[in-house]
């Protein structure tokens, strides 16, 4: 079995997203200086939604409400690599200043007109994700 992993695309609105909230990694050197998705590993015992509400506080110290998942190529999620997945949701910051706690040292919010969000040097995992989200927003 995959192993679980989430990922917020934080957003400024859930009904109609024009920025994302973009993290720059620190770790690991083959991904540092690159961008993702804020998120990370589904713990035992938890709901996916859980373990995305726990990353973000502990990531970027702030509470989000959840909107859409994302459309997934498949059931486990956005393939990541052979043992891993990404579920990933759409998200809104409720409470907090989003700053980079941990695993990142810059956060920047992009437009998702397509040119903005796709001049960053993302993880390739996450790009193919990135284009999904950029679709959508263009709906």
């Amino acid at each position: 079995m995959k192993k679980q992993i989430v990922g917020a695309a934080l957003v400024d609105s859930l009904e109609r997203p024009a920025k994302l909230l973009a993290a720059r990694r620190t770790a690991p050197p083959e991904f540092a200086g690159m961008w993702e998705f804020p998120g990370g590993k589904v713990e035992p015992g938890e709901t996916p939604q859980q373990a995305l509400h726990r990353e973000l506080a502990e990531e970027l110290g702030v509470r989000a409400e959840l909107g859409i998942e994302l459309e997934c190529p498949t059931s486990a999620g956005w393939p990541l690599n052979a043992s891993a997945a990404m579920r990933v949701w759409l998200a809104r910051v409720t409470e907090g200043t989003p700053e980079p706690l941990e695993d990142h040292d810059l956060l920047q919010w992009v437009e998702l007109d397509g040119a903005g969000i796709l001049a960053l040097d993302w993880i390739p995992a996450d790009l193919p994700i990135v284009h999904a989200l950029v679709a959508f927003a263009a709906k």
